[in-house]
């Protein structure tokens, strides 16, 4: 039988000979106590990474969004947000639980909002109002197709809110992606930021954890914030060291991911069976509209994970294909023929 296609998602894959080696040799201690060397590395070199005072390690990139939006807002507050964001989609309404903050949501083009609009949506001063204390910005942008979003948006939504006494936050758990896909450096887009998050178990390939970065006073309050919420972590440093060998060696191949995603994207839309949509591919996701195809999203998930080929349906009308560290451009090829051997067999 041939083997399994995971196209599911960038977090599948699974860590390489490597970077287990380096999980299991390093060094450990208490992180809650912070005295964990290789947490702590780790965190200084994110911080350095993003130009950032300081970084903050925590389990997932929910943890990592939540610290950060709990630490800049109060209860009864606003934030502002694209209205296909991942803090707003998928994270579990932690936005209302945990900080008892209003989102005001903006429809984007791709999940990319302007200046122009986030100006629109900010609160006057009134007792009717919740105030608006936080911009929340995704980039690549899940939902938006791994859109990207422009450097000098960016630099334009940090003057507003930095000329209307407004924090600006960053879900940056796939920064390196963009990064890779436009030649830019993390810190063309960071230095425009408050804070901002790195995943490094999607496309960096590390099996666990996320960063914060900010401040040296945010952290401070974020490493509080993370404790109540669970993620204090002990001998961290095995997990750390992972994140640690992904950043040294997985941010540069992350190109061959976003090729994968050409190969798999154009394949299928030859077959004049798909379409892609967003029509455009920027980085390593791929949403395809399979109205022409004969089947629901649904039924073609269950029908070509009978044929080893695994993915999300986004509704009854499209599909998400996601490439990382684990498939190949052969893979993404094969793949592609066993959707032509399922749609096309006549």
């Amino acid at each position: 039988m041939s083997s399994t296609i995971d196209l599911r998602s960038d977090t599948v894959r699974k860590p390489s000979p490597g970077m287990r080696r380096a999980m299991a040799e390093a060094e450990v201690g208490d992180d809650v106590a912070r005295d964990d060397p290789t947490v702590r590395k780790l965190e200084e070199v994110a911080a350095e990474l993003y130009g950032m005072e300081a970084a903050l390690y925590v389990p997932s990139g929910t943890m990592a969004n939540q610290v950060a939006i709990k630490t800049w807002t109060q209860a009864g507050d606003e934030l502002i947000a694209e209205a296909h964001a991942h803090i707003f989609h998928y994270e579990s309404a932690a936005i209302a639980a945990i900080s008892g903050v209003q989102p005001h949501l903006i429809e984007g083009t791709r999940g990319i909002i302007t200046a122009d609009q986030v100006a629109a949506r900010i609160r006057p001063l009134n007792v009717h109002h919740g105030p608006t204390r936080l911009v929340c910005i995704e980039n690549t942008h899940n939902r938006g197709g791994g859109s990207i979003y422009p450097v000098d948006v960016v630099r334009d939504i940090a003057a507003l809110t930095e000329e209307r006494g407004i924090r600006f936050h960053m879900d940056g758990a796939r920064l390196m992606n963009a990064c890779a896909a436009t030649g830019r450096k993390p810190t063309d887009y960071t230095q425009y930021l408050d804070s901002a998050t790195l995943c490094f178990s999607k496309g960096l390939g590390a099996p666990v954890g996320s960063m914060v970065a900010g401040p040296a006073d945010f952290i401070e309050q974020a490493r509080r914030w993370r404790k109540m919420m669970g993620g204090g972590m002990r001998q961290a440093g095995i997990i750390a060291a992972g994140a640690l060998y992904a950043l040294e060696h997985n941010i540069e191949r992350l190109a061959e991911d976003h090729e994968n995603a050409r190969i798999l994207a154009h394949g299928l839309v030859e077959t004049g069976l798909f379409d892609l949509r967003p029509p455009e591919l920027d980085t390593n996701l791929v949403f395809l509209d399979v109205g022409r195809s004969g089947m629901t999203a649904f039924e073609l998930r269950d029908a070509m994970a009978e044929r080893g080929v695994l993915f999300y349906a986004e509704g009854d009308g499209r599909i998400r294909l996601v490439t990382h560290l684990d498939v190949s451009r052969e893979q993404a090829l094969d793949a592609v023929e066993r959707f032509k051997d399922l749609l096309l067999t006549v």
